[in-house]
């Protein structure tokens, strides 16, 4: 079996997962992951799917058919991850340009690695004032204490707060 990740973006409107849903059962593809949003008017997403060698090029051919999508078809490649390793937390702050750059600095230098990261910006209830809210997963290096990667990302500013889970 061969496993494709699938980029997808298209103007939003009803019906585009079920067209793309259809078009891989009816090539025998097998829907295995992915995290699919609405976002400024647009859908857009990550699919991974499995596939028998055999149904591989009718798969891919029939995915670059669907005229409200642009798909982009990768071949994936077989990968481990350590869920012993893995740190998996809530980052709330106030929004400002460039939290992200900061935030993904702070894990780098530690050595670890965004397995997911999900965010939004919503009103402060009570102030008004926007937050970022963000929800990670990170893959940390053997010997990599979680205290310090959590201390590391509260030292970026006084009003970000880091919750594991």
């Amino acid at each position: 079996m061969k496993q494709l990740v699938l980029t997808i973006i298209g103007k939003d409107k009803a019906g585009l997962v079920k067209q793309l849903a259809k078009v891989i059962n009816e090539h025998n593809g097998n829907w295995m992951a992915s995290n699919l949003s609405h976002l400024a008017g647009y859908f857009a997403g990550i699919v991974q799917i499995e596939v028998a060698e055999p149904d591989l090029g009718n798969l891919t051919a029939a995915l670059q058919q669907l005229t409200d999508l642009e798909i982009k078809v990768q071949l994936g490649e077989q990968s481990e991850l350590d869920k012993s390793q893995q740190l998996r937390f809530v980052i709330t702050g106030n929004d400002r340009p460039g939290i992200v750059r900061e935030l993904s600095t702070v894990l780098s230098h530690k050595g670890a690695n965004i397995i997911s990261f999900e965010s939004h910006k919503q009103s402060a209830p009570n102030w008004g004032v926007p937050l970022f809210h963000a929800d990670a997963t990170v893959q940390l290096p053997a010997g990599l204490n979680r205290d310090d990667v959590t201390q590391a990302l509260e030292a970026i500013a006084t009003d970000i707060v880091v919750d594991l889970e």
